[in-house]
């Protein structure tokens, strides 16, 4: 160890999260969020410098590179301040906690997150990214302060640690009267004002995809007939896809667009938006049969299998948004972007074709000579320009794809995270299944019950909990309530396209985890953390949906859900419940509560169980499967079973479809066509 180094004692080098170990060598006495940091700063009464970020973080590299590699920085933060970097992918409990507090000092959020905060853990300042400069001298003189006047911080952290008390506490609804659908007219109206008519999503940049925004949007469209709704739906859906967010050489959207025409990424790649989108275009398709959609959930697929699966069906978390550039250097995109000259060499004849599709022109430029790939115009309008068929303006694209595959396959590739969460796991189960059913593609079916396999493998703890995280081998890290209500709703979509009652078995011992570590009386809603952690700061509920759908939204709707399938309707009073009692907030940002609004439509529009029996139980399930019914659970057999929905509805030799409402079935079909009519949206 040279002198330098020896200076500071870094201990993420024995960490396993990627992100941390990205930070391994930087001169700072870098330690992970473990009790000997947290108690280390109590008993040396020094401030905590909390900073979070993970590892596909642009602006997280841009700060190291320029703060926390620095010796001068390093020596101001090492002298006055206990370090902790966390990595908000494995610690989201911490994230929030500090997030909320960054939201409330600064009214931002965002990554990195930098907070100070007094040795027991109490937040006293905090922002994002800063320059170096501005970093060094805040540091300064809030250690200077703490030295001096070290009250005036304590008198402000009790202020803002009961204002972020103050944010958790959700009331029970003692008012309510039940759910009604013109609830929804005024939010609807009022969200339709923030829709950007041009482009397709939100008036604003950056642009964050939201599926499950969208999921909720297209869904009332759909069963109110709302054209003008469902229009503003599929433009979304077309410009996302078409921008370039989305990868269409090698497939994968990117985390969000930085402008407001969805073409230039932060290039960054994350399961849980390709998870996510996967689901939403999989039922969009059902509802247009839009070939292109189709394509889209392939390909994407495909990119998952190819880039963030391994070899125990484990699916990765992200692919970074930087990589090296031609000259070495790392630079953001570099992996993804072209110039003229590159395509020109490359695709030779085909140019003139490619470079109309994707805008090799003023509107595709990015920056210096580098192009982003995003098309604007429909297949029919490029095929008629350049009088071809439509046919082969697909192979000529294709056979263009393909080359440049070729040309990327020898770059260097952005740096993978490798480290597998059990949420953003479980929400990838959930998008093979909507895949499988949109597609009927079996192999689809198989990726998630082989993630499931893994889970189940490696992510039960013995006493029956889940585990986190999941590298090398170690799985570490007691499981979140997003973990538990991600997993339990991915078991209930295994349920219902395999019909195993093992699924229904394992959602049944996770309900009960989750009421016994998660469940808070006073909101009758549940906590973020399990009571077998230690306690943070506050204890966040986490109610507001966002890129995420939030884990008690999805945690109510798999109450309903479970309470369908098996016949119990108390677990449905108790979604019913915890909706109730976060209504009041839905009309003021309907946006942070779409999750919540497609739970609402199952009590305010008609909803059916679908229950079949008899031999071909799987082939009548399929014709089910692939249409768009969002207000229906389906369970099939072709044996005798315990479970509701089919006890004592197998005649033999017959394949009957019964389709029942709140638990009271209609007298039984063999006609899918039938059973259909029997399904009412509206």
């Amino acid at each position: 160890m040279d002198q330098k180094s020896a200076e500071y004692t870094n201990d993420l080098i024995n960490e396993s999260s990627p992100y941390l170990l990205q930070h391994a060598h930087n001169p700072v006495n870098w330690k992970a969020w473990n009790d000997t940091a947290l108690e280390k700063a109590q008993e040396e009464n020094k401030l905590l410098l909390i900073s979070v970020g993970y590892s596909a973080c642009h602006w997280c590299h841009v700060m190291e590179h320029e703060s926390f590699e620095d010796e001068e920085v390093a020596g101001v933060m090492n002298s006055n301040y206990i370090c902790i970097k966390v990595d908000r992918e494995e610690r989201p409990d911490i994230d929030q906690v500090y997030m909320n507090a960054v939201q409330v000092m600064t009214g931002a959020g965002g990554w990195p997150m930098n907070v100070v905060a007094l040795p027991d853990g109490r937040p006293v300042w905090g922002g994002t990214y800063f320059r170096k400069e501005q970093w060094k001298d805040a540091l300064k003189q809030i250690a200077h302060l703490y030295e001096t006047q070290p009250e005036k911080l304590v008198e402000y952290a009790e202020k803002l640690e009961n204002g972020l008390k103050q944010i958790q506490i959700v009331e029970p609804n003692q008012d309510f009267h039940g759910f009604h659908r013109d609830f929804f007219l005024p939010v609807i109206e009022k969200w339709k004002r923030s829709f950007d008519p041009k482009n397709g999503g939100y008036q604003r940049s950056p642009k964050f995809m939201m599926p499950n925004n969208f999921e909720f949007l297209m869904r009332y469209a759909h069963q109110n007939s709302d054209k003008e709704l469902m229009d503003h739906c599929i433009l979304t859906l077309n410009k996302i896809s078409w921008g370039g967010v989305y990868d269409p050489i090698e497939g994968g959207f990117s985390r969000y667009s930085v402008d407001e025409r969805w073409h230039v990424p932060h290039f960054e790649k994350m399961l849980y938006d390709n998870a996510q989108l996967v689901s939403l275009y999989s039922k969009a398709y059902k509802i247009t049969r839009n070939e292109w959609y189709k394509e889209v959930v392939v390909d994407t697929l495909k990119f998952i299998a190819n880039e963030m699966t391994d070899s125990s069906y484990a699916f990765y978390s992200a692919l970074d948004a930087d990589s090296l550039n031609e000259k070495g250097i790392k630079e953001e995109g570099a992996y993804y972007v072209w110039t003229k000259d590159q395509l020109q060499e490359i695709l030779g004849d085909d140019f003139p074709l490619f470079s109309e599709y994707y805008n090799i022109n003023n509107y595709g430029k990015w920056e210096e000579k580098n192009y982003v790939l995003i098309r604007t115009k429909e297949l029919d309008t490029i095929a008629t320009e350049f009088n071809i068929s439509l046919d082969e303006l697909k192979s000529s694209i294709k056979e263009c794809h393909k080359k440049l595959r070729v040309q990327k396959a020898k770059r260097e590739k952005p740096g993978l995270d490798d480290k597998s969460l059990t949420s953003w796991n479980a929400m990838m189960i959930s998008g093979y299944y909507q895949a499988y059913k949109a597609f009927g593609n079996e192999d689809y079916l198989v990726t998630a019950e082989k993630n499931a396999d893994f889970i189940s493998n490696q992510q039960f703890q013995k006493n029956g909990r889940l585990y986190h995280s999941y590298k090398n081998g170690k799985s570490s890290i007691n499981a979140y309530l997003e973990d538990y209500a991600f997993m339990i709703s991915a078991f209930l979509d295994l349920y219902e396209s395999t019909f195993d009652p093992k699924y229904l078995q394992k959602s049944e011992e996770l309900i009960e985890i989750v009421d016994q570590d998660f469940y808070d009386e006073a909101s009758e809603l549940y906590f973020f953390t399990s009571v077998k952690d230690r306690p943070l700061v506050t204890k966040t509920i986490e109610i507001s949906d966002n890129v995420i759908p939030a884990s008690n939204s999805e945690m109510a709707k798999n109450l309903f859900r479970y309470g369908k399938l098996i016949g119990k309707t108390s677990y449905i009073d108790r979604a019913e419940k915890m909706l109730q009692n976060i209504t009041d907030k839905i009309p003021e940002y309907p946006q942070s509560h779409s999750n919540w609004l497609n739970l609402m439509m199952n009590f305010c529009y008609p909803f059916y169980e679908i229950a079949i029996t008899g031999e071909n139980f799987r082939n009548k399930a399929s014709y089910f499967q692939q249409k768009y019914l969002p207000n229906t659970v389906l369970a099939a057999t072709n044996k005798d079973t315990d479970l509701a929905l089919l006890k004592d509805r197998l005649v033999k030799g017959k394949d009957l479809i019964y389709i029942c409402k709140e638990g009271s079935c209609q007298l039984p079909v063999e006609s899918e066509t039938e059973a259909t009519q029997l399904i009412s949206e509206v």
